[in-house]
């Protein structure tokens, strides 16, 4: 897995969460490829905006101090989740070869599942069919591949749902967050 070099803040709380007692700044973010949601601690003097692109990896840092850890899900604002929404749409129209390449490489958890059911709307009608299709032809972009299935219901938004529910909520398989 390769190490995060920047992050984009979710939220930033200045004063810290409120039910906790320190008054330390914390900034929400998630890493820019591996999508690791962190905590992070600016630097004493500096403000971040929602959205920002922060540097994280190692050498000298401009905007922040140092990464607290990973982020908890249960500690996730509601604005932080609202952001992560947006970043996570833009992260899979911006990576769309790799999500068009689960769809062609997708296979069976164990004898009752299927990897492709795990996304939101998509039954074992949906994943037959897929199976059936990639057989015929490997899918070359998610578009081609809904007009290729009658009523799929949109791959993206399943991927997006998917993704945000791994990062934001207990899923017992991964499929796109380690």
């Amino acid at each position: 897995m390769e190490k995060e070099e920047y992050a984009i803040i979710l939220e930033y709380l200045p004063n810290g969460y409120p039910l906790e007692k320190k008054m330390m700044p914390i900034a929400q973010a998630i890493g820019e490829i591996n999508l690791t949601l962190l905590e992070l601690v600016p630097r004493r003097g500096e403000s971040l905006e929602i959205g920002e692109k922060v540097y994280i990896g190692e050498g000298k840092r401009e905007k922040i101090y140092y990464i607290l850890g990973r982020l908890h899900r249960e500690k996730l604002t509601e604005a932080a989740k609202k952001q992560l929404q947006e970043f996570i749409s833009e992260i899979v129209k911006g990576r769309e070869k790799r999500f068009v390449e689960f769809f062609n490489k997708a296979e069976a958890i164990n004898k009752r599942i299927h990897q492709i059911e795990l996304l939101p709307g998509f039954g074992k009608k949906h994943m037959q069919e897929i199976l059936k299709q990639r057989k015929e032809k490997e899918y070359e972009s998610l578009s081609e591949m809904k007009g290729r299935i009658q009523n799929l219901p949109d791959p993206q938004r399943a991927i997006e749902k998917r993704i945000f529910s791994e990062l934001a909520e207990f899923e017992r398989y991964k499929l796109f967050i380690y």
